[in-house]
């Protein structure tokens, strides 16, 4: 079940983001450390009303983020649609116990359908240059990469920006 986030949500969804960075750390994939994704990350998300939660047998073992606020480090990329109906995706996660059986794809066709319903046009996000699974997951989808961003919280190496342009939009 998929299902909008309440703050009861944000210490069991911080154990679920820890499990997956010490996941990826584990594969190599240093794109989630100490430093996000953070409670205060989560508490924005879930203020704003972005925050959605993957709920299996009762537990949190997954979460997306549905935002319209562009972060600043997106400036510099040459996005495929004009501004102004466009939402990102971010911290899209689930429990490294729970992943290859299809709760990303569920939580991403929930997403697109929320973003299609609220009018817009086209969906963005990033992912990490070195996290391969998730570079073939977004294009497998339809997703076009086109340009590098740098969070230097997380990582030195760049991660990648990718556009959706949504059916209906076309």
């Amino acid at each position: 079940m998929i299902r909008p986030a309440t703050q009861k949500d944000i210490s069991p969804l911080l154990s679920v983001t820890k499990a997956c960075a010490a996941s990826m750390i584990a594969h190599g994939i240093y794109q989630w450390n100490e430093h996000y994704p953070s409670q205060n990350a989560f508490e924005k998300d879930l203020e704003r009303k972005e925050l959605y939660v993957l709920e299996v047998a009762g537990a949190i073992m997954g979460s997306i983020v549905i935002s319209n606020l562009k972060d600043d480090e997106y400036q510099s990329i040459a996005w495929l649609t004009e501004e102004g109906r466009n939402f990102y995706i971010h911290r899209l996660c689930v429990h490294p116990n729970l992943q290859g059986q299809g709760y990303a794809r569920q939580l991403m066709n929930f997403a697109e359908e929320e973003i299609r319903k609220q009018g817009g046009i086209s969906v963005r996000l990033d992912t990490f240059s070195k996290n391969k699974r998730n570079q073939r997951f977004y294009e497998a989808r339809g997703y076009q990469k086109l340009g590098n961003i740098y969070f230097p919280k997380q990582s030195t190496a760049p991660f990648y920006c990718y556009e959706l342009i949504l059916e209906h939009a076309k």
